[in-house]
């Protein structure tokens, strides 16, 4: 058997938790500070803290005010050929080493230095500001003077803060009260785990039951706190007040808890500050911000390490043709300085000035507004990114539910038939109040008519009454809060759950005309479309758990007394519960493969009796102290059987504009999708086949759940087998797969067209790029809208911020910030393309123009005995790399190579880059091969045709020099712009009116001469023509894939 190939387990346990740069604890010890420990927190009294605790306040800033200058020095010098340069001026010092004037070695330096501290320093003043922003919201704090106004960023712990409905939680706290009547509050945690569900929070009962707010600060109370960690999904701590008899102790959990970056969804709450600062819990599930490093620079450095090589090599050959004569090592040392232009220093300023370029022109793009550019020095990293990991929530969807189908299994309404199932509803009701006397001998047709209408009457009746949705009644200006809930009034109306699905469903029930007007504890009430209530009495309800999948609710209809049990729930899980049918099956496959989630609505009468008896048992098993979940779930298993299929509900999440078209250009690129979300595994994989992120002709491998080696080794295997196979994998399965096979199940998963991965922590999305990065060595980009996605974002080669509703935390922290997911696929396909052409002809082209006078230095050197005398001197040689060259050597920051219509009709034009053609071993080869033959033919041919004097070979050699640069650039260039035209003739003007200055080092009688200017077009025409032919003869028999598209 080939395909049970035994697994090797992972010998070398590489833990990426350790890796985290995230963790508190690590950022403490660094410091030098102890441990975080368990803390007591007195209501009202921050002063009373039996330790210190951090200041509240968010920092995405890489530098402090003292770390600055050094830091970004470090970052500069840690580059090999910025650190050599440094060595170079420094030599400049020592007498017996100097070759000319001190400025022509420190002005380009120090330019380079101070270009690249100017730009650091805006990104930073930048990131400040945005900062700053954040800690400066204002909130407003209970104190003994009464309430009081206070920044975020002054908020400590022990502080009693006040937030109101749609604010952003400013620190992490235990919920002390609600001004909600039913004693609790939704919160939106999507900007912390992802999730798109509303969370339910409780306050302490203590605290809630006080008659006012201000009541907090009277009596004496304290939360004891676990110490500060990572876990979001739970929370271990108490609650005691003293001065009542006897002491109040309440334990707290997740419920009691208002994590920061959360949003409260519903009413005003009161809540005790426990964390602040870096001990935050979405802090602590964020990396730090880090320097990232684009693998083009890496590649560059590389370059300049070889070029390095040859610069000690022709040095010490030099040395040696003159048999090491005297003091041979001083020899070398200034040999090194006279060949230095080998290692150009212009390249890096060159590179830099053209990371600002394509940052100003992604931000000037009019067909991607908003773009914001964070990060100015990786944009070539967009030109070469392998795996695209993206969000879900709010990034790939826009987090809006609309219903869109019914089905009854012999019929189905889309959005275009919704008006018949509104007549339906309605001729049930009309029927009912008007009360009609039996009429005898009924027609077929008006049977089977009321049959339709009462089965779609039951289906909406039990979509609207099975649910965990409540109404809420706001004051709009013109109706006060009291009346609205008096007199249900529909303007003033907002419906709150913990799922924007069951919100679909219930506004959805109000369109056809069965309205949630009201909803407590026990009550629930629905109008009719002639404006009649509906009273509900709400017997249990059997709450969704991602274990069970489905949610129940046991109600009694007040008008006739009869109880029914509703249930919804996910097809797998209902099909064994409903009543045979041979439908269900075929019409849940159908409506998923549309990417619509699908509930399945069943219901079951029961009579007084049964339902007595049911919760006699039910009461019984609560009471259990062993078992009690498994009791619990047995008893109400025994009510779920044979129960009636009412309908199918189809909802979509809406997509975000164009996410399809923009996937399937990423994936004509070579680009490979992953998904990571904290959401469902239903509801993400309902998702993927919505947005084409999994094609229709492709199979879906669901991973099971997997909880110990054992399993995870036999559902390796199992998916070992499938290809060209989709995978969806749960969190708790990948943290098991990566504990025992990390490098097995990387392998498979890069293997998959797509992978989806749900319930994903933030800390497990960061781990997963991580991964990606260290196993396949290529570049990720990350893509997310919520600050559970910073982590991500900050561990990827190039993170992307999609600006969501929910706030600009994932924005803030990216490289590149967008506002809409489709601007992706030009910002990959045009922008990213451009920028690293760019930058690869442009580097190239810098290393040429330093080897070609170098090449001349060694001309000249072995022609004159190997003295280390220099060709150029002062302004001759600041002047070839500056005013004479700089300008149309930059301008290649302007070119392409095609439209950007055409990049973006053509993605497989990106898929070239990820090959790394333009910057090449191969590419630089060839660079210094045309350098070599240039040098030498101008050098040569300057001492083959000048007459007598030395200046005039400087003057032909120069001149010839500086009009083949300005020739080969013309040739480099694939699109002219009219500043490259600019930029030719400001170089060739400068050039002839410096002349004028140049006596020292030209004969400016003998420039004017006809002798002069047959030579250098000799020697120009002689250096450039066979490169023209080449370029000729290579774009006529072997053209590159773009000229195909251009031509």
């Amino acid at each position: 058997m080939t395909d049970n190939i035994p697994l090797q387990p992972v010998r070398q346990k590489k833990r990426m938790d350790s890796k985290h740069r995230s963790g508190c604890c690590q950022c403490l010890r660094c410091c030098g500070r102890r441990d975080p420990r368990p803390r007591t927190v007195w209501l009202g009294h921050p002063e009373k803290r039996d330790q210190r605790y951090p200041r509240n306040v968010i920092n995405n800033q890489k530098y402090n005010f003292f770390t600055f200058l050094p830091g970004v020095l470090f970052n500069q010098f840690k580059y090999f050929f910025n650190l050599y340069f440094l060595l170079l001026a420094c030599s400049q010092f020592v007498v017996e080493m100097r070759l000319g004037a001190l400025y022509t070695y420190w002005v380009p330096l120090g330019f380079v230095l101070a270009v690249t501290v100017i730009r650091e320093a805006a990104e930073e003043i930048r990131c400040y500001m945005r900062d700053k922003e954040v800690n400066s919201q204002i909130y407003s704090k209970l104190t003994a003077r009464g309430t009081v106004k206070v920044k975020s960023s002054n908020i400590q712990v022990g502080d009693l803060i006040i937030v109101e409905k749609n604010q952003r939680v400013p620190a992490d706290m235990i919920f002390l009260r609600t001004s909600e009547k039913n004693g609790s509050c939704f919160l939106r945690t999507d900007q912390l785990d992802g999730e798109t569900d509303w969370k339910l929070r409780l306050p302490v009962t203590c605290t809630q039951r006080l008659p006012t707010a201000s009541e907090l600060l009277q009596i004496r109370s304290y939360v004891y706190a676990e110490e500060p960690n990572i876990d979001i999904h739970n929370f271990v701590g108490t609650f005691t007040r003293e001065d009542s008899d006897p002491p109040v102790n309440e334990s707290l959990s997740i419920e009691n808890t208002l994590w920061a970056s959360t949003v409260i969804a519903s009413g005003t709450v009161v809540g005790v500050v426990l964390y602040t600062g870096r001990e935050l819990r979405s802090v602590m599930n964020t990396s730090n911000p880090r320097s990232k490093i684009g693998l083009f620079d890496l590649e560059v450095n590389c370059l300049t390490k070889i070029l390095f090589g040859a610069l000690v090599v022709v040095s010490l050959v030099m040395v040696a043709l003159q048999h090491f004569a005297g003091r041979w090592y001083l020899q070398i040392i200034r040999f090194l300085l006279l060949f230095s232009n080998i290692i150009p220093i212009s390249l890096r300023v060159n590179l830099d000035m053209g990371k600002i370029v394509y940052s100003w022109v992604i931000r000037r793009d009019s067909k991607i507004p908003g773009t914001v550019v964070r990060s100015s020095t990786i944009p070539e990293q967009l030109g070469r990114i392998s795996y695209l990991l993206t969000d879900k929530t709010g990034t790939l969807t826009q987090n809006e539910m609309v219903f869109k189908r019914l089905h009854l299994g012999t019929v189905a309404y889309g959005l275009d038939s919704m008006d018949e199932v509104q007549s339906h509803i309605f001729s049930i009701y009309t029927q009912q109040s008007q009360d009609p006397p039996a009429v005898k001998g009924l027609t077929l047709a008006t049977k089977v008519r009321k049959t339709m209408s009462s089965r779609v009457h039951e289906a909406v009746k039990a979509i609207a009454l099975c649910h965990n949705v409540t109404p809420v009644y706001e004051s709009n200006g013109v109706t006060d809060q009291a009346e609205a809930e008096r007199h249900y009034e529909d303007s003033c109306r907002v419906y709150q759950a913990s799922s924007p699905d069951e919100v679909a469903l219930v506004q959805w029930t109000e369109s056809v005309g069965l309205t949630l007007v009201g909803r407590d504890q026990s009550s629930v009430q629905l109008r009719t479309p002639g404006g009649h209530i509906l009273n509900f009495t709400i017997l249990q309800i059997f709450p969704f758990t991602y274990e069970s999948k489905r949610m129940g609710i046991i109600v009694r209809d007040e008008s006739t007394g009869e109880i029914t049990f509703y249930m919804k729930g996910a097809d797998v899980v209902m099909a064994g519960i409903v009543q045979y049918n041979d439908w269900l099956e075929e019409e849940c496959g159908n409506m998923a493969r549309e990417g619509l989630r699908v509930l399945v609505v069943a219901k079951k009468s029961l009579t007084e009796e049964q339902y007595q008896d049911f919760e006699a048992r039910y009461v019984q098993a609560k009471l259990s102290v062993h078992d009690r979940s498994l009791k619990v779930a047995t008893v109400i298993e025994s009510l779920e059987m044979e129960m009636e299929l009412l309908c199918l509900t189809g909802v979509e999440d809406q997509l975000q504009t164009d996410v399809r078209p923009t996937l399937e250009t990423l994936r004509n690129a070579g680009i490979k999708v992953w998904m990571l979300t904290g959401d469902k595994l239903e509801t993400a994989t309902c998702t993927a086949k919505n947005a084409h992120l999994v094609t229709r002709t492709q199979d879906i491998h669901i991973f099971r759940l997997v909880t110990n080696r054992g399993e995870a080794h036999l559902e390796l295997n199992a998916f070992r087998r499938k290809h060209d196979c989709a995978l969806v994998i749960s969190g708790d399965s990948l943290e098991v797969c990566l504990k025992y096979y990390e490098y097995e199940f990387m392998e498979l998963a890069c293997q998959c067209p797509a992978v989806v991965c749900c319930r994903c922590a933030p800390t497990q999305k960061a781990q997963i790029v991580r991964l990606l990065q260290e196993r396949t060595g290529k570049l990720t980009c990350a893509v997310g809208d919520g600050g559970n996605d910073v982590s991500m974002i900050q561990e990827a080669d190039c993170g992307v911020g999609v600006e969501g509703k929910e706030g600009k935390q994932a924005s803030l922290a990216a490289d590149f910030s967008i506002t809409q997911f489709k601007h992706l696929g030009r910002l990959l396909m045009v922008h990213g393309r451009n920028s690293y052409k760019r930058s690869a002809a442009l580097s190239q082209f810098v290393i040429h123009r330093s080897l070609c006078i170098s090449t001349m230095q060694a001309v000249f050197s072995s022609v004159f005995y190997f003295a280390s005398v220099p060709l150029y001197q002062g302004f001759l040689i600041i002047g070839y790399s500056t005013i004479y060259t700089m300008f149309p050597v930059f301008s290649l920051v302007l070119d392409k190579d095609v439209k950007s219509e055409v990049a973006m009709l053509y993605p497989e034009l990106y898929k070239d880059l990820l090959k790394g053609r333009p910057l090449s071993y191969k590419t630089f080869l060839i660079w210094v091969l045309i350098s070599i033959y240039q040098g030498s033919i101008i050098m040569y041919g300057a001492l083959l045709l000048f007459e007598s004097e030395f200046v005039h070979i400087v003057a032909i050699s120069f001149t010839s020099l500086i009009l083949t640069e300005l020739l080969m650039v013309a040739l480099t260039i694939q699109t002219w712009h009219w500043l490259m035209i600019v930029a030719e003739l400001l170089s060739l003007s400068c050039y002839i009116a410096s002349l004028v200055f140049l006596h020292e080092f030209i004969d400016v009688y003998f420039i004017a001469t006809l002798s002069f200017l047959w030579k250098v077009t000799v020697i120009t025409l002689v250096s450039c023509l066979p490169l023209y032919v080449l370029k000729y003869l290579r774009r006529r028999f072997s053209p590159p894939s773009y000229s195909k598209l251009t031509s």
